[in-house]
């Protein structure tokens, strides 16, 4: 063959390669916006909103692993999706640096694009995975730059085109009077809806109280004839008016018990699909010239390094995203040189039949199950063989740089710590060179408000608690928490793109360790806890963090992946895990983080939990208030400190005055400065604002 004739049919044969793959087919652009300008920099950036379409081969090994992907294929074999995307990039591509963030939306929500990433000349994607199309994510005709994220995904069928069905759990909480209640996890709509209205056909309990353990007292059935599924008010009292997203009492609810319903429901979202998605998204954008059509991919061209990047539950959905091995793509190439999975210490809840993403762990919610660990472990407690998050990627060498950053709230309320220890909590894991850790110590879920004043009573700090988040949990007793992730998130941010970009190692991991006798059993004896001003003295006992448990879902469920299809709802309990924590000092404050101003010069206590109040939401009253923090602060004086019987010395015992404060704060700047964890200009700007605080003046 002549050589011309060869490099064509080769070429050919790619094309045509290309083609019998999964991918991004077609995108449609919807909105085109400039953004404000960025202070100090003379790049100018712009927001682009569309929609990609796109298909997947069910036969491709890399896609294969999907629950019931065999069930939602067309004629064709090819499974079909619509998913939505933002870009904001340089309007001169020439300014751009090489580097895409690739950001997974938070339950449709996209993160505001860091001003420090666009005076970098960085491109941010964030591109839709989340398709249960309940609330927040529910589908849309177009896409707009500020709006949310929606993925179209198929949904099972059997062969034969009947339904898919099977039994699904959804509860109401803290809810009161004759009006119906709709059924939530999280703050958003449970995606499955009942097959039939006939209420003898579910099953509607209530409960008068269930602990952190899953054990439950005073539970009682509700007759078929008590409720409908249906919306009712004043107007149309019970049975109401027919609705299948509605549960209508005939004696109203009591804020004081919980109800649960099963029932059965059809035609389950291939929700997995939602994982082949994000990857191919990112891969087009990362590579792609144009689409089938000849669309041109407005960022073609300019990226050379990716970053994955999510926050909580979209943090869980890249730790679940690798272990199932999506960062490599279809042609077997790695997709993403980093991820950065950001207060997220467990895989999503995603690649299994009947799955509720919006989760956030509370009580017969999966996620914890199987491998949180890196590299393989044993699972002696659960019975589980060794396996790692990165065994996948490490036998097809995609494995890519790891930051993960934690703070309190995930140890206490998100499960945390078996990541570090194991289930058996006997010894710190390994980690492999390849993955960084960071923790913040004493810090809520993705930090606080920051500043100085906001320790002060009377100054910044709210008289009342907040609000903890999950399904209508309630209200904290003590005010939040103060303490920020920003500036080390900052700090921490230049580090992975210098590693990414330019092969720079970031600073050692930094977390609590058993070997430095930083972790205990999470009980107050245990951890040191001081006694503290406002709270009874056993918190936090023993059984007040929010364990793991070891959920039995059935014969056809597969713990280790987190995927299959789960027969028992709810899951039974076979055991709850022993969980651990940080040890705190004398103060009550966590030891073994990286360096933090506000931790340094304390102002309190800091709290990576806080204690549900009783009042309009009754029913998890003295319990961890979900996963938001709290803080106690430090007497001002020795006389106010004596009267509160606190045993922690004041501010003036501390600092003795205003510039004492000040000095204790710049002292604290140039640690994390010279540990790496505080970039300079941010240093400065805590030196001035202690400054310009109310403390001790």
């Amino acid at each position: 063959m002549h050589k011309v004739a060869w490099i064509l049919a080769c070429g050919l044969l790619g094309a045509v390669h290309m083609s019998a793959q999964a991918r991004v087919t077609r995108i449609v652009i919807d909105e085109t916006q400039s953004m404000p300008a960025v202070a100090g920099s003379d790049i100018a950036y712009e927001q682009i909103a569309g929609r990609a379409f796109g298909e997947l081969d069910a036969k491709l090994p890399a896609n294969a692993i999907i629950q019931d992907i065999e069930l939602a294929k067309d004629a064709d074999g090819k499974v079909r999706y619509m998913a939505s995307f933002v870009i904001y990039k340089p309007v001169d591509l020439k300014q751009a640096s090489g580097l895409m963030w690739h950001d997974v939306p938070n339950r449709g929500r996209v993160y505001p694009f860091a001003a420090q990433e666009r005076a970098f000349g960085d491109i941010e994607l964030a591109s839709a995975w989340q398709g249960d199309n309940a609330g927040w994510t529910a589908i849309k005709p177009k896409a707009s730059v500020s709006g949310m994220q929606f993925l179209q995904v198929p949904v099972a069928k059997h062969k034969d085109g009947s339904r898919v069905t099977g039994q699904v759990l959804g509860r109401i909480v803290n809810q009161a009077g004759p009006n119906s209640q709709p059924l939530i996890v999280q703050n958003n709509p449970v995606p499955y809806k009942p097959m039939d209205l006939d209420t003898s056909k579910a099953t509607l309990t209530s409960r008068g109280s269930e602990n952190m353990r899953g054990e439950v007292t005073d539970e009682q059935p509700i007759a078929a004839t008590d409720w409908a599924w249906a919306k009712c008010d004043a107007q149309n009292p019970f049975p109401g008016l027919p609705d299948p997203t509605q549960i209508c009492l005939k004696h109203g609810f009591d804020a004081k018990r919980l109800y649960q319903v099963v029932f059965t429901a059809a035609d389950p979202y291939v929700l997995g699909v939602g994982f082949a998605v994000w990857r191919d998204v990112g891969v087009f954008f990362k590579h792609a010239s144009a689409d089938d059509q000849g669309t041109p991919n407005p960022i073609a061209n300019s990226v050379k390094h990716s970053i994955g990047r999510g926050v909580s539950q979209s943090g869980n959905y890249l730790r679940g995203w690798l272990h199932l091995g999506f960062n490599q793509d279809e042609a077997g190439k790695q997709v993403h040189e980093g991820l950065w999975p950001i207060i997220a210490g467990r895989r999503i809840a995603l690649n299994f039949r009947w799955a509720q993403p919006d989760g956030v762990l509370e009580l017969y919610q999966a996620g914890s199950e199987g491998p949180q660990w890196w590299l393989p472990h044993p699972d002696p407690v659960r019975g589980l063989p060794s396996a790692g998050i990165l065994d996948r990627c490490t036998r097809t060498q995609t494995c890519p740089k790891i930051v993960e950053h934690f703070g309190s709230a995930e140890v206490w309320a998100l499960k945390l710590t078996p990541e570090w220890v194991g289930t058996d909590g006997k010894q710190d894991l390994p980690l492999p060179s390849n993955v960084k850790r960071y923790y913040i110590a004493s810090s809520n879920h993705g930090g606080g408000a920051g500043g100085f004043d906001t320790s002060l009573p009377g100054v910044g700090l709210p008289k009342t608690g907040p609000m903890c988040p999950g399904n209508n949990f309630g209200q904290g007793v003590l005010p939040a928490n103060p303490v920020p992730h920003t500036q080390t998130v900052n700090a921490l941010r230049v580090h992975f793109r210098n590693w990414v970009m330019k092969g720079t190692e970031p600073p050692a991991s930094r977390y609590p360790t058993l070997a430095r006798g930083e972790l205990a059993v999470a009980s107050k004896d245990a951890l040191g806890y001081p006694r503290l001003p406002g709270l009874r003295a056993t918190v936090p006992e023993r059984d007040f963090i929010m364990p793991v448990h070891d959920y039995d879902w059935g014969p056809d469920f597969n713990a280790l992946d987190g995927s299959g299809v789960p027969s028992f709802a709810p899951p039974r309990i076979k055991q709850v895990l022993t969980m651990f924590a940080p040890k705190v000092d004398a103060d009550g404050n966590e030891r073994g983080g990286v360096p933090v101003v506000l931790l340094d010069a304390p102002l309190g206590t800091y709290l990576g939990w806080n204690v549900t109040a009783d009042g309009a939401k009754p029913f998890h009253k003295n319990e961890i208030c979900n996963y938001v923090g709290g803080m106690v602060p430090f007497a001002r004086t020795a006389q106010e400190r004596q009267a509160n019987q606190d045993v922690r010395p004041s501010l003036q015992e501390r600092y003795g005055s205003h510039d004492g404060y000040v000095q204790a704060v710049r002292k604290a700047t140039e640690r994390a400065v010279k540990e790496g964890f505080l970039l300079p200009e941010d240093a400065q700007s805590l030196i001035q604002a202690a400054d310009a605080s109310a403390v001790l003046r």
